[in-house]
């Protein structure tokens, strides 16, 4: 086949490819030129996930009729006054969108230019433009789109159920409002308001409304600047996690990226700060010189590169540490059995204690001295037998238990138990949360449900309240009952009653975000094990829960009939164990 020239159409839809990949990326496109275009009102209307309609309208400074005809041009754009793409003030600047959009769709666009008398209106079918035809309307524009894909029915396929597509246009409205909150947004459907966003003056009072109502009392401000850059924005207290990165906003010059330098910085600024399977609440705002990064690398334009990413990261990573600093949320640093090793001489007492002493005492802060302690064992070993017979149901003649008898709790965290070989340390929740796993996958038993006396009520998020409802008879099965209590509310009516001292709030929150992340073709029974989990995360013993001996003892006893006890749900260890030779050599009395 001879070289030719595609028709324009093809053309166009080839762009359309690029730039609008379902009805979210087209949506964003049209916000975008509104925002562009001085608005500082927006309203958007959404029926069926925008794949039979949505629109948006602004009372911007609005076009002329000449201007309107040239608008659904490709390549024309009134956003570059000097022809120079790496001096981008503008969130739109290809002129691809409204072109693209209409090679796709059923496009049309009224608008009333600033200091005129007069609206139009031009509609575009598949690509096909008609006739500029008088209008009325106020000053600005209004997008319709209707039937998106009608003349590329291919593309319909891969697209997600209405309630999904919903989400993904929410995400853009979140992202857009969160930058620019002097200006006000609103959704709706054919039938009722969604979203209502009042114009403000203040950034923090804006990402509260979308991130959530808790976030604003647990969030750190940041303002600094470094190197021509300024960073300002806010990140959530290490303890204020989420089970997935969906609360992380990240803005570069006023435009919503999802960029790989800027994520790694926020890991890395709360690395040791944070478990790996929780993920940090964040909106934070770089502001970068135009000449120092490049915006034009994706026709969708969420990514962007920078000329000095090390200097970027060092400023996220230093301004996000600092600020936590400040509030002293730092965690302990762990000391290892080699460096515990190094400086035993030093602090070890000059006597070892006996061991009945340790018998009287419930807790220690000195693992040392349990250690030196330990060297009692094998001559103590039968009146210990003897003594923890009488708290727990063992024979005095029966052996040692593989985990020992509880003798102390540290830091109301850790168990320390002493058995044959040693001495064993047990994360308390880790433990706990792994069987409390395990009772909620046991097919043959399954969880009794507990009645709430008083129905647990909660806000969230629209999309969570309808993603939680939507998988209500799978959650049933697992003892949890909910229901919805208006848009955004969910009221918890019974749970599983191993989770009947859990934080139900938190737990529900986990739930929606966890189910949120899931494809909505994927059945809840595939992934029983990520809910199980996340379950039993909340509903375990917690560290910083002061516990009996008796309460420790039957926790070992219970790990020792699992057989899967030896790591938590997350594959970190449940307990160590240190043996005695190993603290004989800890203490140097090995030749």
């Amino acid at each position: 086949m001879s070289i030719r020239l595609l028709p324009q159409n093809l053309i166009n839809q080839i762009a359309a490819g690029e730039v609008v990949e379902r009805p979210a990326s087209a949506l964003k496109e049209l916000i975008e030129n509104a925002i562009d275009a001085g608005a500082n009102k927006i309203d958007i209307t959404v029926i069926d996930g925008g794949k039979t309609y949505f629109s948006v309208s602004d009372n911007g400074k609005g076009m002329t009729a000449a201007e309107l005809e040239l608008a659904v041009e490709r390549h024309a754009t009134s956003k570059l006054p000097d022809d120079d793409l790496f001096h981008i003030d503008y969130l739109g600047f290809r002129g691809e969108a409204l072109p693209s959009i209409a090679s796709v769709s059923k496009l049309k666009i009224t608008s009333r230019a600033a200091n005129t008398d007069e609206a139009w209106s031009i509609s575009v079918q598949g690509g096909k433009k008609e006739e500029i035809q008088p209008a009325a309307r106020q000053q600005g524009t209004t997008v319709e789109v209707r039937d998106l894909f009608y003349a590329t029915p291919a593309r319909l396929k891969f697209l997600k159920a209405a309630q999904t597509e919903m989400s993904y246009m929410k995400e853009i409205i979140y992202r857009l409002a969160m930058s620019y909150p002097a200006i006000a947004f609103s959704l709706s459907d054919d039938k009722r308001p969604l979203l209502n966003y009042p114009a403000t003056n203040s950034l923090l009072d804006r990402v509260h409304l979308i991130i959530g109502k808790k976030f604003k009392e647990n969030a750190l401000s940041i303002d600094t600047e470094y190197q021509g850059m300024s960073l300002k924005g806010f990140v959530g207290l290490p303890t204020y996690l989420r089970s997935t990165a969906s609360d992380q906003y990240l803005f570069v010059n006023g435009r919503s990226v999802k960029d790989k330098v800027l994520f790694g910085a926020i890991r890395g600024a709360f690395q040791g700060l944070i478990g790996h399977d929780g993920h940090p609440v964040v909106a934070l705002f770089l502001t970068v010189p135009q000449n120092q990064i490049d915006v034009n690398v994706h026709p969708a334009k969420t990514e962007v590169r920078f000329q000095d990413s090390a200097s970027v990261r060092g400023l996220l990573v230093g301004a996000i540490r600092n600020v936590l600093s400040q509030q002293g949320h730092r965690t302990a640093t762990t000391i290892g059995i080699g460096a515990l090793g190094k400086a035993a001489p030093s602090i070890l007492p000059q006597k070892p204690r006996p061991l009945s002493s340790l018998r009287e005492e419930k807790s220690s802060s000195n693992l040392l001295l349990m250690m030196n302690d330990v060297y009692a064992l094998k001559t103590d070993y039968q009146s210990t037998s003897q003594a923890q017979s009488q708290q727990i149901p063992l024979a005095a003649s029966e052996t040692f238990p593989p985990l020992g008898f509880a003798k102390a709790q540290l830091h109301k965290t850790y168990i320390v138990a002493q058995n044959l070989n040693g001495i064993v340390i047990v994360d308390q929740h880790a433990a706990h949360e792994r069987l409390t796993y395990e009772k909620l996958i046991d097919r043959q038993h399954p969880p009794q449900t507990q009645l709430l006396l008083i129905p647990e009520i909660i806000d969230l998020k629209s999309e969570e309240v309808q993603c939680l409802i939507e998988r209500a008879p799978e959650l049933k099965q697992f003892g949890l009952v909910l229901d919805a209590f208006g848009n955004d509310t969910i009221v918890v009516r019974e749970i599983p009653a191993l989770l009947d001292k859990t934080d139900i709030p938190k737990l529900i929150q986990d739930l929606a975000q966890t189910l949120m992340s899931y494809d909505d073709t994927i059945l809840l029974k595939d992934k029983i094990k990520d809910i199980c989990a996340r379950m039993a995360c909340h509903g375990s013993i917690r560290a910083g829960r002061q516990l009996t001996l008796d309460e420790m003892n039957a926790l070992l006893r219970q790990m020792e009939s699992c057989g899967t006890s030896g790591q938590c749900i997350h594959g970190r260890p449940t307990y160590i164990e240190l043996h005695l030779n190993d603290i004989e050599r800890l203490f140097g009395r090995t030749k």
